[in-house]
């Protein structure tokens, strides 16, 4: 009687051959920092990408929505969905572009300015999370290696 072999169940499955890889890691640790900051942005209405709209539009009034999309490094079809969400909400208004008719200018309404000061202290305590253990130099290293790679790509 031939017995069939058992196939490994997910938990059984090992990852390692890929954890050699600094990309796959990277890409495990962006998994987890984005479902915490998920968690973090939802009772603002606010998802990832929303709040980094957000908080561009508030620090560069008068940004078009070309800026916005390369400052992100996405789409403009896709930045246009950000917006649009914003601008539902009432955080965000967009208006003839000075000089140039065709492009918008994005401004952030007063209850955009609130929301982004609350949300921005929740992001930031999200991120000493993500930090705490580390040394201050040891944080520092970090920053510096993600940006080297990021210039290296």
């Amino acid at each position: 009687m031939v017995r069939p072999v058992p196939h490994p169940t997910p938990d059984a499955v090992s990852d390692a051959p890929l954890r050699a890889f600094v990309g796959y890691q990277m890409k495990r640790a962006f998994n987890a920092v984005q479902a915490d900051l998920g968690r973090t942005l939802e009772p603002f209405g606010l998802r990832m990408l929303t709040y980094s709209a957000l908080a561009l539009i508030v620090e560069n009034p008068g940004l078009r929505p070309s800026q916005l999309a390369q400052a992100l490094a996405v789409e403009r079809a896709n930045v246009v969905v950000y917006v649009d969400q914003l601008e539902e909400a009432g955080w965000v208004t967009r208006a003839p572009a000075p000089g140039d008719r065709r492009a918008y200018a994005l401004r952030c309404t007063l209850a955009g300015r609130r929301l982004y000061a609350r949300a921005q202290k929740a992001v930031q305590a999200h991120d000493d999370r993500l930090l705490s253990g580390l040394s201050a130099d040891e944080a520092a290293i970090v920053r510096k290696a993600l940006a080297q790679m990021e210039q290296r790509t």
